[in-house]
């Protein structure tokens, strides 16, 4: 049977209530994306944003999606979420968007990476989310389809479908999921610059337990594996025989360098050392800079007299 609304309803009217608009919403209602892998940090950046938003309002509506059970669950507009919560505002716009869970997360991860800064682990588990939400588009309409051999098919299609639409090529994309597969604090490493990617993908190899031994003695030593050294850790597993000891060996290994350490670590003092100083040779400006300054000031004292 016709629901009344239908009956007395034009087409007109009804193509234009299925239109998305624009809707007002109180940020506390928005729940955020499961596994959110975009960091949304409380920095000096945030508080500008917070303050503009309570100056001015929310300018860009977020994306939202209804949830089963009521409310929302944010889309793309986390950041804005929080200015809003943050500024006190108790609305801000939204297009609400009926999207299963593949579609949102697909469009949750490229409005992401348009960002100017992204750490190596929010890419990490965002191409790994995205991904895995390709292959089940995918694989859903097809599988009827396609002889057992032809779904092998499906990962690569999704991989190259990834990089198309991606700034990173299909290898380094997987280079990226690769991380995926550290332990937090090995993790957290790589984002704040201290191990290399490339060494952290040799790293991702290793077990667990090694890792964690890995560490351990670079907490120890102070000190990170190079590409040679990782890879060498990586060889190692494979032929079960990286143990601690063999980890340690391994980092006590001097590297080249290590050999043209910088002779300074406080940033007050390398940010004054022009570029052009040939590393090694930051003790002898800074002394040489100490001279001058010194005759100077004994210059300026006699002058004083």
């Amino acid at each position: 049977m016709t629901p009344l609304d239908d009956l007395f309803s034009t087409d007109e009217s009804r193509a234009e209530a299925q239109l998305e608009k624009v809707v007002m919403l109180n940020p506390a209602d928005i729940s955020d994306f499961p596994n959110h892998p975009f960091k949304v940090k409380q920095d000096e950046a945030m508080a500008e944003m917070a303050d503009s938003v309570k100056q001015y309002g929310v300018l860009v509506p977020a994306l939202v999606r209804p949830k089963a059970d009521g409310g929302y669950e944010m889309v793309a507009g986390h950041r804005r979420k929080c200015a809003a919560t943050l500024a006190g505002i108790t609305e801000m716009p939204c297009i609400v968007r009926n999207l299963t869970d593949d579609e949102a997360t697909i469009i949750m991860v490229d409005s992401n990476l348009q960002r100017e800064t992204i750490l190596p682990s929010e890419k990490a588990f965002a191409y790994k989310m995205k991904l895995e939400a390709m292959k089940r588009q995918a694989g859903r309409p097809s599988k009827e389809n396609l002889r057992p051999l032809d779904t092998n098919l499906i990962g690569t299609r999704s991989d190259e479908q990834l990089a198309k639409d991606s700034p990173d090529s299909a290898r380094q994309i997987q280079r990226y999921i690769r991380l995926t597969e550290l332990i937090p604090p090995v993790l957290d490493m790589v984002d704040s610059g201290k191990i290399a990617f490339r060494p952290a993908v040799e790293l991702s190899y290793l077990s667990k337990k090694q890792q964690q031994s890995l560490y351990d003695t670079m907490e120890c030593e102070d000190c990170t594996p190079s590409l040679a050294q990782a890879i060498k850790m990586k060889e190692f597993s494979r032929d079960g025989k990286l143990s601690a000891e063999v980890i340690l060996s391994i980092m006590q290994e001097e590297k080249p360098n290590q050999r043209e350490k910088p002779a300074f670590r406080d940033e007050r003092i390398t940010r004054l050392i022009p570029k052009s100083i040939p590393r090694g040779q930051e003790t002898d400006f800074v002394i040489r800079a100490l001279e001058f300054y010194n005759r100077h000031l004994q210059r300026r004292r006699d002058q004083e007299r």
